[in-house]
């Protein structure tokens, strides 16, 4: 039974909140830790965790072994480094952290304390998203001749107009840091991006912000070949992100979870994922099945002292090639 530290009960904690309850018979939330009590209540009242204000006295508790780290992106590295200070695990929400040096300081640092971190990138665990990854693993498709990825997602005004949303120093960035860092990291993991070509990045009239709500990229794959990337939060009512691989055996689309594979010699696999994508007003509205398996990883790595399946490095890479598109764009 691991003792765990939720740091954060903002918007990113209900799927998390919803995990651990499921995990209850390897994991219990020793304190539950925000600012302000206005915000613990309805944590106490509703998941029944013991809530606190005092950060320092939770991460002093001896019972608190990891620390899931929910703030804003731009306190990431002090809570994380006071984290591993008082000799806990840690788990870290995405991004690591809003500028590339500081997030290169967050990672350095987690290695330097012989601590676990991983990143939340829960949609690696999506059941249709590995499976993908194992057909292109095997070779399934043949060799990768191109690949796209599409994040037409909807964001309201609203949602900008609530303090520093969309600003650059807490949020270190717009569409491509902020929403579509999970798709950017998918498809990464899927295919590779080993260089960013070209790009462009926009605040379209429909948003007022600080940052862009609107960027593209040319991009070279792993193995060369040509990939493309849109994100955008100004395209209502907003649908599910997609990423279509062409092989030269087959061709495979990801719609959301949905996987679809057609092969050359008339095969055909489907597997159909209704979880969710969080792609419109309702951004939180999606199935909390990921973050659960993203857990499980993450309880097995602290259990058995070895990597998470998503570790600092991992999101460090995917937070380079962001930076790469954000600096071609310029």
């Amino acid at each position: 039974m691991i003792g765990v530290a939720v740091i954060g009960v903002a918007n990113g904690f209900p799927p998390h909140a919803r995990s651990l309850v499921d995990l209850n018979d390897r994991v219990r939330v020793v304190w539950a830790v925000a600012r302000t009590t206005s915000r613990l209540q309805p944590v106490a009242d509703t998941y029944g965790f013991p809530v606190t204000t005092d950060l320092g006295a939770a991460l002093a508790d001896p019972a608190v072994g990891a620390v899931l780290v929910l703030t804003p992106a731009n306190t990431h590295l002090e809570v994380v480094e006071a984290a591993l200070a008082a000799g806990k695990h840690v788990l870290c929400e995405k991004p690591l952290e809003v500028t590339p040096a500081r997030s290169e300081a967050l990672v350095a640092a987690a290695r330097a304390s012989g601590k676990r971190l991983g990143v939340v990138l829960q949609q690696r665990f999506r059941v249709g998203n590995m499976r993908l990854k194992a057909l292109l693993g095997e070779g399934a498709l043949g060799t990768v001749q191109a690949a796209w990825l599409t994040v037409p997602w909807w964001r309201p005004q609203s949602y900008y107009d609530e303090p520093g949303r969309g600003v650059l120093a807490r949020d270190g960035g717009g569409v491509l840091i902020t929403q579509a860092i999970h798709q950017i990291d998918l498809f990464r993991w899927l295919v590779g991006i080993s260089k960013v070509e070209a790009s462009q990045l926009r605040t379209t009239e429909v948003h007022r912000m600080e940052t862009e709500d609107y960027a593209s990229a040319l991009v070279r794959l792993g193995n060369g070949a040509p990939g493309t990337i849109v994100a955008t939060t100004a395209a209502y009512p907003g649908s599910a992100g997609e990423i279509k691989i062409i092989g030269t055996l087959g061709s495979a689309t990801l719609e959301g979870g949905s996987l679809a594979v057609a092969w050359h010699d008339g095969r055909r696999e489907n597997f159909e994922d209704a979880g969710g994508s969080g792609s419109g007003v309702l951004h939180m509205s999606f199935a909390h099945d990921a973050h659960r398996d993203l857990w499980r990883d993450f309880l097995d790595a602290v259990e058995n002292d070895r990597d998470s399946a998503i570790p600092g490095e991992e999101a460090l890479d995917t937070q380079r090639v962001i930076q790469a598109i954000i600096e071609k764009g310029v």
